[in-house]
């Protein structure tokens, strides 16, 4: 190995600074750069992470009022099976109610009119040559030929709820 003839070190000194100078400013700047890189790096991750988070925020909102109306679509359906089997329920009293007084005519004084009545009536229709007789639910029956009236109680009071069912209607709007 050879030694530097002497004096070289203060020869030398300002390479050396130089050198040391040159390696200070590339660390600086390499140093620099990393921290420019590590801030695009932060600031691009905090965009993303700010629109996931917005994101998120649309998708739940939307999510909650999906499930909002899903939920209020299902409380409606579960009203209205509610409301029509009330209402089923009041028409079935109503019907039946109105079955049980026309059997109770059979009992009224005014029956045997009722049927009188009830036989000119199957007469006028039918015609004069008609079978009438009296049908065991009360009221009559009537045929000529292949034709066939029925004018017993229950038919009788089929026909007047039937005729009146607007009116039934009308009171579930109100």
């Amino acid at each position: 190995m050879s030694r530097l003839p002497s004096g070289s070190d203060t020869a030398l000194e300002p390479v050396r600074y130089a050198l040391r100078r040159g390696a200070e400013t590339d660390a600086r700047g390499t140093a620099e750069g990393a921290r420019q890189q590590a801030e695009q790096i932060l600031a691009a991750a905090r965009d993303e992470a700010e629109q996931i988070r917005r994101t998120a925020e649309q998708q739940g909102r939307e999510a909650a009022r999906a499930e909002a109306a899903g939920r209020s679509a299902r409380i409606r359906r579960e009203g209205r099976r509610t409301v029509l089997a009330q209402q089923e329920a009041l028409r079935t009293e109503l019907n039946r109610q109105v079955l049980e007084q026309a059997r109770g005519l059979r009992s009224d004084p005014r029956y045997p009119q009722m049927l009188r009545r009830l036989t000119d009536r199957a007469d006028r229709i039918l015609g004069p040559m008609a079978s009438v007789t009296e049908s065991y639910k009360g009221g009559i029956t009537g045929t000529a030929g292949s034709r066939h009236l029925d004018l017993s109680l229950p038919a009788l009071a089929e026909q007047a709820l039937e005729r009146h069912s607007g009116e039934v209607q009308r009171l579930w709007a109100q």
